[in-house]
């Protein structure tokens, strides 16, 4: 994405926010346990039509051009348990403005308002979702493709994949939010 139309985007999403009562985000991975800001409030939440998957390519965060490694992606099909995060009144553009240089600084991501079910009522939320017509969408990767991937403990500029992959397990845990398939994916990975 070139930076005009990156630009472009943050300004849509910038002026949605400002016409709803609150900023939610939807946290499926490190926003969960490596937030930008202090939240107001914190909700398990459940999104339909959705799910957490390893399966986009990090030329930046999590691996380098040369050398990708991967990060979580929401991605059309199923549900995800994650956490519906409320931003503090009056901080919603520096906020936005955080994650943006957080989770876009390729633009690679398509962000959406999205609607998360909690034990509250309904919330919309801002995800990060990623297209499987995306370049930087994986699609399916075999046991050795993901072991030769966590094999790598160089990374990017937050680390390497297993140690995200890892942490992001651990704190669903803590949560008490089962995935079962990041779980699995975890021990073949690392036999």
């Amino acid at each position: 994405m070139i930076p005009d139309q990156k630009q472009l985007l943050f300004q849509q999403i910038l002026d949605t926010s400002r016409q709803q009562k609150d900023l939610w985000i939807f946290a499926y991975a490190s926003l969960i346990w490596r937030t930008e800001s202090e939240a107001t409030e914190s909700r398990l939440a459940r999104v339909h039509g959705w799910h957490r998957a390893l399966q986009m390519w990090s030329r930046v965060n999590r691996g380098t051009p040369e050398k990708p490694g991967l990060v979580f992606a929401l991605i059309q099909g199923g549900s995800c348990l994650g956490m519906a995060i409320k931003a503090p009144a009056g901080q919603q553009q520096q906020i936005l403005q955080q994650l943006w240089e957080r989770e876009m600084p390729t633009g690679v991501y398509q962000p959406k308002w999205i609607q998360c079910q909690t034990s509250q009522g309904a919330v919309q939320a801002l995800a990060f979702t990623l297209p499987k017509s995306s370049p930087n969408y994986t699609g399916v990767l075999s046991d050795t493709a993901y072991r030769r991937i966590m094999a790598d403990r160089v990374g990017g500029r937050f680390g390497h994949t297993l140690d995200y992959a890892q942490q992001t397990l651990q704190c669903l845990q803590e949560l008490g939010i089962k995935d079962h398939v990041l779980a699995q994916l975890l021990k073949r990975s690392t036999q």
